[in-house]
């Protein structure tokens, strides 16, 4: 296996703020690397900086092998042409029954397929994927990994599926706090190895920290003795060259204890273990009237001689959290447009016009790209002010990004500025396309939390199977030209899983605190260790 490429001390800013720095890391030819990251780590960023679209403020990519040809498939775009299209990529567009309609046309999922089925069929030596799962449905994921496990070249993909990261990848990259750390191996045995060397790192800096008090008590205690032996050396007659000397004594042993610290903090120094980036929000209902929201009648729709379904009738009552769900190209996000009353149809759909909606489309360049939050959300108060900013900081935001023009934000970081809106609003009904498309694992678990507790009307389209079961409870399922309503099922199986995991996690944790207690050599260090890497392993399959 020879190195393509390497990465060699990389720094990228945008503005003022520094994205990432010193980020080296190599890629071997055949390898498929999963970059991981929160949102606005610079994921995509580091893609670009390799296909050659953006220059790093410092350090460079250097190519082992001069003359290989790079295909990049990005994360959205408005337009897409293949101006020629070849027997490769009709297969594929074949294979992933992408319509020949014109681009603008397609599904979400339909679109990304078309791009991803030009990509593909370049066969070029490195192939870049950004965000390649967002809007595919379950048949197209696995066709996607499939094709991974088979490309004859390289790939350099962007994703926060951990599923598709587990079974797609051979190498993690993974952009923590500014700095790149690369495994070998998929996610969950990157996590497992991340769990470990912080407990390690957090034993070690706890140690240090035991170490540091014990010497800085000593330093105390014999500082006290000296300015009581520099007292005395002042007023007792006869004793003031036996007080002098003791005083000058400590002092010296003062000094000694003061150098050993430095060099025993200089030798090994050991820093506190960094937390985990965290996302905290939530959503309110202000209003809540009537009974019935939407009731829709003999719905029909048909597309470029198509019928995407008809005889439709559903009601959808206050408070309902209803899930729609069909494969890619379905009518799923047609249906949400149709409840907006943006995509005209046959039938009827009646909205109860006191309902304050909220709309997220699968768009990101719906947003006004050249402004900032600080224009988007402030009203002139500095009580408003201040819960914007804080609403920031709890969805992942930095500080300097108030100012920051929406166009410099990644696409998580975008939807997240959509997602502000309803969150400051407070809408009575939510519809929501697509809405864990481009956020980072901490946001779509805390979105996933905020929504089941969400006691206003949701309608959502998602393909997060986990995501629909965790926050609706109702389902329009879009099948064989049709639109049927129906209750979701209980999951005791998930019910099942989740006590189990928890229960795992909770013995974890008991573990966990016991070795806090411990350093290596102690005699159930060997064997709690083991069993907290067990532990790990099990709770990871269960996710």
């Amino acid at each position: 296996m020879r190195e393509l490429m390497k990465l060699l001390n990389i720094r990228y800013e945008i503005g003022d703020q520094k994205i990432f720095e010193e980020v080296n890391g190599s890629v071997q030819e055949g390898e498929v690397i999963g970059i991981i990251g929160r949102n606005g780590a610079g994921k995509s960023t580091l893609l670009n900086l390799i296909h050659g679209g953006v220059e790093p403020a410092e350090g460079r990519v250097q190519w082992i092998h001069s003359g290989l040809n790079m295909s990049m498939v990005v994360q959205e775009t408005e337009e897409h042409s293949s101006d020629e299209v070849s027997a490769a990529e009709v297969k594929l567009l074949e294979k992933w029954r992408v319509p020949g309609h014109d681009f603008s046309q397609l599904s979400g999922g339909e679109k990304l397929k078309a791009r991803l089925a030009n990509g593909f069929a370049r066969n070029a030596d490195l192939l870049l994927l950004d965000e390649p799962t967002n809007h595919l449905d379950q048949d197209s994921l696995e066709l996607l990994t499939k094709e991974i496990a088979e490309y004859r070249g390289t790939i350099i993909l962007v994703s926060h599926d951990r599923s598709f990261l587990d079974e797609a990848v051979t190498k993690i990259w993974s952009l923590e706090h500014g700095r790149l750390i690369e495994h070998k191996g998929n996610y969950s045995s990157y996590m497992e190895e991340r769990e470990q060397k912080r407990l390690t790192q957090q034993r070690k800096y706890e140690k240090q920290q035991k170490m540091v008090k014990r010497i800085e008590s000593q330093m105390k205690e014999l500082s006290s003795w000296s300015e009581k032996a520099h007292a005395q050396s002042t007023k007792q007659e006869g004793f003031k060259e036996y007080y002098r000397v003791q005083a000058k004594r400590t002092d010296s042993q003062v000094k000694s204890k003061q150098k050993r610290l430095e060099r025993e903090l200089e030798k090994a120094k050991v820093e506190r273990v960094e937390e985990d980036h965290e996302v905290r929000f939530s959503i309110k209902s202000a209003h809540k009237k009537g009974k019935r929201f939407l009731e829709v009648k003999d719905l029909a729709k048909s597309f470029d001689g198509g019928t995407l379904f008809s005889k439709a009738n559903f009601t959808i009552q206050y408070g309902e959290k209803v899930a729609i769900l069909g494969p890619n190209g379905s009518g799923k996000t047609t249906l949400l447009k149709m409840i907006m009353g943006e995509e005209t149809a046959d039938g009827d759909v009646w909205v109860s016009p006191s309902a304050e909606i909220g709309y997220l489309t699968q768009e990101v360049f719906d947003l006004p790209l050249d402004e900032a939050p600080e224009e988007l959300f402030y009203k002139g108060t500095f009580e408003e002010r201040g819960r914007v900013q804080t609403l920031m900081k709890h969805l992942g935001f930095s500080s300097a990004q108030w100012r920051e023009p929406i166009r410099d934000m990644s696409m998580g970081e975008r939807v997240k500025c959509k997602l502000m809106k309803y969150i400051l609003e407070e809408r009575d009904v939510l519809i929501l396309d697509e809405p864990t498309n481009h956020l980072d694992l901490p946001s779509r678990e805390q979105l996933e939390e905020t929504l089941a507790k969400y006691n206003g009307t949701l309608i959502v389209v998602s393909h997060d199977r986990y995501f629909v079961e965790k926050t609706t409870d109702v389902k329009l399922v879009i099948e064989n030209g049709g639109v049927r309503k129906q209750l979701s099922q209980p999951a005791p199986e998930r019910d099942d899983v989740e006590e189990l995991r928890l229960k795992l996690e909770t013995e974890r944790q008991e573990v966990l605190g016991r070795l806090s207690f411990m350093v290596p050599g102690d005699a159930e260090y060997a064997e709690l260790d083991a069993r907290f890497l067990e532990l790990t392993v099990l709770i990871n399959r269960l996710k």
